[in-house]
């Protein structure tokens, strides 16, 4: 029996008090968020008023209150005809994302730490190898469901509560979308000066009153802001060109300056015979602060893996392809950086643990042939600073804002306001040095994997796949996932326990003062410790107090065997319920068990 089936339609009377669902075209005055008047009289409203109303990137009439909080187009499950990604898109996607600065600097780090080059290789390969098996864990949901990161946690932490989360990780991509975009401005810099001479640094004057960043240097930042700016407005199921032309261009481009940079050592022999040069149990965390590392690069792309695997053609598309793909691409990218990093020992007598240094080094001799080398490569690397900005920040912190404002935010506009965020947040503070770095990286993985534990345990342990696709997009007291005001208290202190073990490191690694060895041990897990504490904490409580919205069989017995996902179908996807125009439904007063009922998508 369809959950419509418990609903009986009525002629609402002078003074009946009843909960209802809004159909079409109807208002709702029980909402929690009060009710909106259809049309709106913009005459006598402030010009603030109007500016808003101006804003407004969706129609009112069709929506409840509170629906207009939790949907638009952006926000809506994805239909078969933006479906467009196929296997090879995701490989693509990887392949693109994979070849950036970043990367390099991550891998480098383990060179810097004192890691021989095929320790550090090997460490980066288990890194990337978790992070495949995380990602395509976390893509599931979109790739049945076909909704994006911000739709998805509702059903764990509420379809208000999950705001927290998703504030959370727009946030964290505005910041590091600066820091990616600070990268790529010492690719602009690089290519300013093989036009106009290496001196050119120099020759501006410096009015900037910072140890980390010269006039030079921002005015570079800058130009890559601008540049990126038009590439901000392409739709996500149409981005993916973008990416593979990327594939194409920048692992030429890193290939040749790998094999220069070991022309210029006098060949690889001395680079791969360098020996580590920390050994017992320095070695030991050395290696582990290289693994998570790796994983604490990919914690932002963890947590929003819907986000691109709800764009997936196939149930297969977004699966194998980045289970495999993602340690692939990484780690031979890595490898670039790790070579390059030992090579420029050989060559300068200094380690630098940014391939760009080492590019930079190469215009000492400016003669014709370097500035071109040089030129060429800095441009192969801006556009792979600009694919992975685009990938893995803008178009992810727009996705997920769109759930922060969904009356007055879309994915452009979203991408947008992150570019203006990351421009104005100082990133070069942040890369000041390889610590301060990686520290930053860390920062992540203490508050996006506690996060993630939770959609974990929520998705996989408790609910066991199954979702109500309507009731994610509904505040009424009936939905699934309404909990208390819109909160699952639950989610909420098993986020908060998992962050708890990591804070004390924390504020260990960022100098803030002096904490037990015990403690900094614990945080060189910071993942993990995060991840597993948050999935233990929200099991517990949900078997202590069971989740509403279960099938019937796991809320008698949350351990009980069963898997109830389904592939939702979502061509006539209706967020109102699916009552007919003009019509008002009254919900039967009485306990709901999801797992009886047709699932309505």
């Amino acid at each position: 029996m369809a959950l419509r089936d418990k609903l009986t339609q009525r002629s609402k009377s002078p003074g009946a008090v009843t909960n209802t669902v809004s159909a079409p075209g109807s208002l709702n005055s029980s909402s929690p968020l009060g009710s909106l008047s259809a049309e709106q009289n913009t005459s006598g409203r402030s010009p603030i008023g109007k500016l808003l109303d101006k804003l407004v990137v969706q129609e009112e009439k069709d929506l409840s209150a509170s629906q207009s909080f939790l949907f638009n187009f952006d926000l809506r499950p994805v239909e078969r005809r933006r479906r467009l990604w196929s296997w090879f898109n995701y490989v693509f996607f990887w392949i693109s994302d994979s070849f950036n600065i970043n990367t390099w600097q991550i891998a480098a780090t383990g060179i810097q730490a004192g890691l021989s080059w095929w320790t550090c290789w090997l460490s980066v390969w288990l890194g990337y190898s978790l992070t495949g098996i995380f990602v395509t864990v976390s893509a599931r949901v979109g790739i049945y469901y076909h909704i994006s990161f911000p739709v998805s946690c509702r059903s764990s932490f509420g379809v208000f509560g999950s705001i927290w989360p998703v504030f959370n990780r727009v946030v964290m991509a505005c910041v590091w979308y600066g820091v990616q975009g600070y990268i790529g401005g010492t690719t602009m810099a690089l290519m300013l000066r093989s036009i106009f001479g290496n001196d050119l640094n120099t020759r501006i004057p410096d009015g900037i009153s910072s140890p980390n960043v010269t006039t030079f240097e921002f005015l570079s930042f800058f130009l890559f802001w601008l540049f990126s700016l038009p590439f901000i407005w392409l739709a996500p199921h149409t981005v993916r060109h973008l990416f593979t032309v990327k594939s194409y261009v920048v692992p030429v481009a890193g290939i040749a300056f790998l094999i220069w940079t070991i022309k210029k050592a006098d060949g690889i022999g001395p680079v791969v015979k360098q020996p580590s040069t920390i050994s017992g149990s320095e070695f030991g965390w050395a290696f582990i602060r290289s693994v998570m590392n790796s994983l604490a690069n990919f914690a932002t792309l963890i947590v929003n893996a819907p986000d691109f695997s709800r764009f997936s053609k196939t149930k297969a598309s977004a699966k194998w392809a980045q289970l495999f793909s993602i340690p692939l691409c990484f780690s031979i990218t890595s490898l670039i950086g790790i070579l390059v990093s030992s090579a420029s020992t050989i060559i300068y007598g200094e380690t630098y643990w940014s391939p760009i240094d080492v590019l930079g080094r190469f215009l000492d001799n400016y003669t014709s042939g370097n500035r071109a080398g040089v030129f060429f490569i800095s441009f192969a690397f801006a556009l792979a600073q600009l694919g992975t900005n685009i990938s893995a920040n803008s178009l992810s912190a727009g996705t997920d804002a769109t759930a922060l404002l969904p009356r007055y935010i879309t994915i452009r506009r979203g991408g947008y306001i992150c570019a203006a965020v990351g421009l104005c947040i100082c990133p070069w503070e942040l890369l000041s040095s390889s610590n301060k770095f990686t520290t930053y990286l860390s920062a992540y993985s203490v508050f996006l994997s506690a996060i993630f534990g939770v959609l974990f345990a929520d998705y996989y342990i408790v609910r066991r796949g199954w979702l109500v696709l309507n009731d994610l997009y509904n505040a009424e007291k009936t939905s699934a996932y309404t909990y208390w005001h819109g909160i699952n208290y639950r989610a909420f202190v098993a986020y908060i326990c998992g962050i708890l073990p990591n804070i004390v490191g924390f504020v260990g690694a960022t100098g803030a003062g002096s904490v037990p060895q015990g403690a900094m041990y614990v945080y060189d897990f910071n993942f993990f410790a995060g991840f597993g504490v948050s999935v233990f904490i929200y099991v517990l409580l949900c078997y202590i107090h069971p989740l509403p919205g279960v099938p019937y069989e796991i809320k008698k017995d949350l351990f009980k065997k069963g898997w109830y996902e389904e592939y939702a179908e979502v061509e006539n996807f209706d967020v109102t319920g699916g009552a007919a125009s003009g019509e008002v439904w009254e919900v039967v007063e009485e306990p709901i068990e999801y797992y009886d009922e047709e699932k309505k998508v």
